[in-house]
């Protein structure tokens, strides 16, 4: 085997090495997309699709050169076997033919493995993202039900208030009318009383006017007549000198 073959079979075992790695179940998605977010990824992006399409272009230029000696090989085999001339000659085409097809096949897996290994990561990280998604989500619609549970059981609670309410509520409304009514009438009599003294108070006050303007009058007429009898006292005191 010649070193360009040597190069692509341990490309081909490293491929499936890789492959079987990231089919282990106990390596979660969420580890790799960990693993595929380091910086250092991020600085030889540029670089990695390079070299990503590069190496498919070599597998590709090898895979058709191992389709050629196939079919170049294959067309000698047969027509050294239909003439059975030279024995050696055809165990040599028939080992060429051997070694082309194991080439193909090299070239072949190592080409369908690349393209597979591309796709296997690009799915790993989409599926560790929908996993992150998906447990955001599920926090959230725990804390939606949460919530919606609390609202649940405080609407019951307020049911069975206003159960209780309407209950009993009749009777204490009743019962309060019942108390407006008897203060109702009690504030009626009371105002009666209080209408009546005012009455009454009215009345004395104008009784005591009424006295107390004749008492005004007879006390006008005895001072007139108490300044009549001291002017008359005054006149005969003066005649008697």
């Amino acid at each position: 085997m010649t070193l360009q073959w040597v190069a692509v079979a341990t490309f081909l075992y490293a491929e499936i090495g890789l492959i079987i790695i990231f089919c282990l179940p106990f390596i979660p998605p969420q580890r790799w997309q960990k693993i595929f977010s380091f910086t250092v990824w991020g600085k030889i992006a540029t670089f990695w699709n390079k070299a990503f399409l590069t190496i498919i272009i070599l597998l590709i230029v090898l895979f058709l050169d191992a389709v050629r000696e196939v079919r170049k090989y294959s067309a000698t085999h047969a027509l050294e076997k239909s003439t059975t001339t030279k024995p050696d000659a055809y165990e040599h085409t028939q080992m060429k033919l051997f070694r082309s097809q194991r080439n193909l096949y090299i070239s072949g897996f190592s080409l369908f493995f690349w393209l597979v290994l591309r796709r296997l990561v690009i799915l790993i990280t989409q599926l560790a993202k929908e996993l992150s998604n998906k447990g955001v989500l599920k926090v959230q619609a725990d804390n939606t039900n949460k919530a919606a549970k609390k609202f649940m059981e405080e609407n019951e609670k307020l049911k069975w208030i206003l159960k209780s309410y309407d209950k009993d509520g009749d009777r204490i409304l009743e019962a309060e009318n019942k108390k407006l009514v008897e203060e109702q009438g009690k504030l009626k009599t009371e105002l009666r009383k209080t209408s009546d003294a005012l009455s009454k108070a009215q009345n004395d006050v104008v009784i005591m006017k009424m006295q107390s303007e004749r008492l005004s009058k007879e006390y006008d007429r005895l001072l007139r007549e108490h300044s009549q009898l001291q002017d008359r006292l005054e006149k005969g005191s003066k005649k008697g000198l």
